[in-house]
């Protein structure tokens, strides 16, 4: 076994699109940096979530939107092509290679190692190769963690024997199961039941709560029900699973209620958890398993010296990818200011804090209906202490919806701050809400005032008209 000593300005564990966006920022601001990845760069979101997923479930809402179009319903309505879907999804997880990415990390200066790295103590990272050597890294200004999560599945009796399915397998199984159980009721959840229902499974959804999504807000996971028991899935509420067999290939799903499920596969889709448990932090103090806190520029909080950043969703903050590419654009341009000795701009929307985090963060959720939505909620405004006006608008009624698809449903809802006069969050429910998300990032991000948006006009006819009827309907 070979054993060096390196050092650079900046050393980032985890070469996700996070911590690529870490270390080219940090790179671009002039420092020596250095990447440590075991597994594929590109992590997570390119090779077993964002990317695969979406790939898996393109065709399958355009197919459901089709269904609606006049004119299209006759040519779309025989069963998707499920082995040109898969193959698709292959070439867009760019076949779980990453040359591509290899070639970007060079193009951007950036120094790779590939194996297993893990803190040593202050500003130090060890990393073993897959070859059996041993690198130990020194950084002069920092280290950057962004190792992300992994799947928390539930401590179910049996569950060792029935090799279930995680969020990995689903994107990457290379058939189709016949009869699929899918444990959870989130975001994950509810994108794979539409993705394999849609391929041609039998899907069985078993959720604890009495709703899905319900972090958002209601009437989005309403609709989502709806749409996915009209396409066929089987969805069961206050349902959870009490053990679990394999028996001649099949999975025995016993539930607490004392009824039984057999399906060929079962997916946990129940939470995440962050990857610290290999990561060296009891050498700072810190507990392995845990979430890394950080301030609103990334430092980790509770570590001397302010020379460990978190960044990503192993912080907790917002577990999303786009989410955690900004915290890294912010993350890399702070660390270097204070490596350079500039002053750093840490108030509200400053250069170098994560405000968004707090007020404006997007997400979509890939069903049919889709789901989009930034900022609060109405149970997180009221659960704040803020003074909102809830208006609500049924899309079904805008013009641009009628163009879109015939029978179309749809829900939108803008929460107003009475206070401020601004928009606090917006939620859509319905067909082709996805591309709408932007606009109200804008609008809570940019705190844009209520009488100003009356001002923006939205085209006629598009489903983004739904602003215009918000306003109106605000304004009486």
């Amino acid at each position: 076994m070979n054993e060096t000593t390196r050092i650079y300005d900046v050393i980032v564990i985890g070469a996700g699109p996070v911590g690529e966006n870490v270390a080219e920022r940090a790179r671009a601001a002039g420092l020596s940096t250095v990447i440590v990845e075991r597994e594929l760069l590109g992590g997570e979101c390119s090779f077993w979530a964002c990317d695969p997923s979406k790939a898996l479930l393109r065709p399958v809402v355009a197919q459901a939107d089709a269904r609606r179009v006049p004119g299209l319903g006759q040519a779309v309505a025989g069963p998707l092509d499920a082995g040109a879907v898969l193959a698709h999804r292959d070439k867009m997880a760019s076949y779980w290679k990453d040359e591509d990415q290899v070639d970007w990390l060079n193009s951007v200066s950036v120094d790779l190692i590939r194996g297993h790295g893990w803190l040593d103590g202050p500003r130090r990272v060890r990393v073993e190769t897959a070859d059996g050597d041993t690198i130990t890294l020194s950084a002069r200004h920092a280290v950057a963690v962004a190792t992300g999560t992994h799947a928390a599945v539930p401590a179910v009796p049996g569950l060792d024997t029935v090799r279930a399915w995680t969020s990995r397998e689903a994107t990457s199984a290379d058939k189709v199961p016949g009869r699929l159980a899918i444990v959870g009721g989130g975001v994950v959840a509810v994108e794979m039941a539409t993705a394999w229902q849609a391929l041609g499974s039998e899907v069985t959804m078993l959720v604890l709560e009495d709703g899905l999504l319900r972090r958002m807000e209601p009437f989005a996971g309403r609709l989502v029900t709806d749409g996915l028991r009209e396409a066929g899935v089987d969805v069961r509420f206050k349902t959870s699973v009490a053990s679990l067999a394999r028996e001649n290939g099949e999975v025995q799903i016993a539930l607490a209620d004392g009824g039984h499920l057999v399906a060929d596969e079962i997916l946990f889709a129940t939470g995440r958890a962050p990857n610290t448990w290999d990561l060296g932090v009891e050498t700072i103090g810190l507990t392995p398993g845990d979430w890394l806190k950080v301030d609103d520029t990334f430092r980790v909080t509770g570590v001397a010296d302010g020379w460990l950043y978190a960044v990503g969703d192993v912080n907790h903050r917002a577990l999303l990818t786009h989410q955690g590419k900004y915290q890294a654009r912010i993350a890399g341009a702070v660390i270097g200011a204070r490596a350079s000795g500039e002053p750093v701009d840490d108030t509200m929307w400053g250069a170098h804090v994560a405000t968004a985090d707090h007020m404006a963060v997007p997400q979509v959720v890939f069903t049919h209906p889709e789901v989009a939505s930034v900022g609060m909620t109405t149970h997180d405004a009221i659960g704040f202490g803020h003074r909102i006006k809830v208006v609500d608008y049924d899309l079904g009624h805008v013009a641009g919806a009628h163009q879109y698809a015939e029978g179309y449903r749809g829900q939108a809802r803008m929460l107003i701050d009475l206070d401020r006069g601004t928009v606090a969050g917006v939620t859509f429910a319905g067909p082709g809400v996805a591309e709408l998300v932007h606009s109200a990032t804008v609008a809570v991000a940019g705190e844009v005032p209520i009488d100003r948006l009356w001002h923006a006009v939205p085209a006629f006819p598009t489903i983004s008209e739904i602003w215009l009827r918000l306003l109106e309907t605000h304004r009486g």
